[in-house]
């Protein structure tokens, strides 16, 4: 299965490459769709983020607990810094720094996939689950530059995983929302149905159209609800689900 993980990785970055070498210094010095980022906030956050989970892949590796981040301070320092840079070297960086993940990535033994790390954010979780946080962070990234490449882009089976990982992430008892009712597709037909969210309203709609508002990406237009569209906790809930298994699935998410 891990060769699965590592080629969908591949192809999301990919994309994204391709997306930021057509950019130029005036490009990302636009803004991006995240508030008070512009486009070089998104790649230099990119490309020190690739690197910040080599640091979770050597921790797997070697067994040393290592922090993804030296501190939060010093990651907002690595962005700030990055941002201005022109076109190329934020190119050449983006493009190292993916690399240098790729190369370690594939030097880990099955074992060394089992080991526990901990993020910038709990819960802690095996070393296998870094290569789907990777393709996370790509994948909604590289919409928010705001260059063509947006959530009706992303793969389907991105969508799949990282919507029930999501869900599987819901801090149970928040007041904002009910239950979220899964459509099969643009015929409204009712599908999966996740209960016991909070005290909120029940929000029905497509798996993708629902994740892309869960992840603030969408407003939610294309939903429906049986009162207001409720404001949503920030995302994403936790730098994964608890109770991942520690061997590399057969498939992520299991069968629904």
């Amino acid at each position: 299965m891990l060769p699965l993980f590592q080629t969908r990785l591949a192809e999301s970055t990919d994309r994204l490459l391709t997306t930021v070498a057509a950019l130029t210094d005036d490009d990302l010095r636009a803004p991006s769709r995240l508030p008070g980022w512009t486009r070089g906030h998104v790649v230099s956050h990119l490309a020190r983020n690739a690197d910040s989970l080599v640091n979770l892949l050597n921790w797997a590796r070697t067994g040393i607990p290592t922090p993804q981040y030296a501190s939060p301070e010093d990651r907002v320092a690595g962005i700030e810094a990055g941002a201005p840079r022109p076109a190329k070297e934020q190119l050449l960086d983006l493009e190292d720094s993916a690399a240098r993940f790729a190369a370690l990535a594939a030097e880990l033994t099955e074992s060394d996939w089992t080991v526990r790390v901990s993020g910038a954010n709990p819960p802690d979780h095996p070393a296998w689950y870094v290569l789907r946080r990777r393709q996370r962070e790509v994948e909604i990234h590289h919409g928010d530059l705001g260059c063509g490449y947006d959530w009706p882009d992303w793969p389907e089976d991105f969508v799949l995983w990282d919507f029930y990982d999501t869900m599987r992430s819901w801090r149970p008892g928040s007041a904002v929302l009910g239950e979220i009712v899964v459509h099969t597709g643009e015929d409204r037909i009712a599908g999966e149905t996740w209960s016991g969210l909070g005290e909120g309203p029940t929000v029905e709609g497509t798996r993708r159209d629902l994740f892309a508002w869960l992840t603030g990406r969408a407003g939610g237009d294309r939903l429906s609800a049986d009162g207001p569209l409720p404001t949503l906790p920030p995302w994403p809930y936790g730098s994964a689900p608890a109770g991942l298994p520690s061997r590399i699935p057969e498939e992520w998410p299991p069968a629904i």
